[in-house]
């Protein structure tokens, strides 16, 4: 399946990058030391294809999954439809706060010197113990729906707030060292939340040039691919989309066609026509925003091949890294 799309080049193998070792042995020890420090501290670092270490065992029941990561038993349940829409959060649990969120980094001299751009991890590891909260109704502007929901999980107990955080951060990264200045909705730092409304707010009140929200989805096995929805064009009641869908939609495009060169993953073959983009006009977190942004379903968590690619950390990498020269491509124009 092919994507065409703003700087997009059909994914080609790439090349080696080792060179010579040039540190002594002794120094090595100390630095290895450090390096699996700073892996404790963010987390989440995964395998190629295989779960998290901290993921308890699937039952192997096609439809279940375990706990929450830190739960005291791997109860069955059935996770959301999809990792945005309205169904009845899973009945799980969780043990306690996220990974501590990183020391924003002041932003490096680049391209991007300037520029804000708004991170919005889906969900919340938290979610599982606050349903009153999340399930409140929220005002979208269009209509009313829950403040959030907890997401889905991959069919051994991998969830999708993990997975949004854990790209997050790398995207973070990525982002800083072109000088963008990088902003989050939520960095695990607070026990649930934030609502849709408040989310699509955080992005408005920091003037941001791009937003991109993080999800991945939980379709029927046999459903592969990502796509990017973008904001269909709003104008009813509180929401009023019309100035930010061309913009949305070039960042969406970028987005989509830079995630394919990097990842190696074909669009939906489920949603989008097999484009990889869908427009939706149900979504607070679009309807609400007055700058440009999208959301980005990496693939779904629901179908085994999928979820070998979103639990592993070198493919959680490639996406991070597709994801920020959609985004810097944009922002460069």
């Amino acid at each position: 399946m092919s994507y065409v799309g703003p700087d997009f080049d059909p994914p080609g193998p790439r090349r080696s990058r080792r060179g010579p070792m040039t540190v002594a042995v002794a120094a090595l020890v100390p630095g290895a030391l450090v390096g699996w420090l700073v892996w404790q501290a963010v987390g989440d670092s995964g395998g190629g294809g295989s779960t998290s270490a901290t993921s308890t065992t699937s039952s192997g029941a096609p439809g279940a999954s375990s706990a929450a990561p830190g739960s005291a038993s791997a109860a069955a349940r059935t996770p959301s439809a999809s990792g945005t829409d309205d169904g009845k959060p899973p009945s799980s649990t969780f043990s306690g706060p996220a990974t501590p969120a990183a020391s924003d980094l002041p932003a490096a001299a680049g391209p991007l010197k300037g520029k804000v751009v708004v991170i919005d991890p889906g969900h919340n590891p938290g979610n599982f113990q606050h349903s009153a909260d999340i399930n409140r109704k929220v005002n979208i502007g269009t209509n009313w729906k829950e403040c959030d929901t907890t997401g889905t999980s991959t069919n051994a107990g991998y969830t999708e707030a993990r997975f949004t955080l854990d790209v997050a951060r790398r995207l973070r990264t990525l982002l800083q060292r072109e000088g963008a200045t990088v902003k989050f909705t939520q960095d695990g730092d607070r026990s649930w939340g934030p609502c849709v409304d408040e989310r699509a707010r955080i992005g408005n009140d920091a003037h941001a040039d791009a937003v991109v929200s993080i999800h991945a989805d939980g379709s029927a096995a046999g459903n592969r691919g990502f796509h990017v929805i973008l904001p269909a064009s709003v104008h009813s009641g509180g929401a009023d989309t019309r100035a930010i869908v061309a913009p949305s939609r070039d960042l969406g495009e970028r987005i989509a066609g830079n995630f394919v060169r990097d990842t190696g993953s074909a669009p939906s073959n489920y949603v989008g026509g097999g484009t990889g983009l869908d427009v939706r006009s149900d979504l607070g977190g679009l309807n609400l925003s007055t700058v440009p942004k999208v959301f980005i379903e990496c693939g779904n968590m629901r179908d085994s091949k999928d979820a070998a690619l979103l639990t592993s950390g070198a493919w959680r990498q490639k996406a991070a890294r597709g994801i920020s020269e959609g985004i810097v491509s944009f922002l460069r124009g």
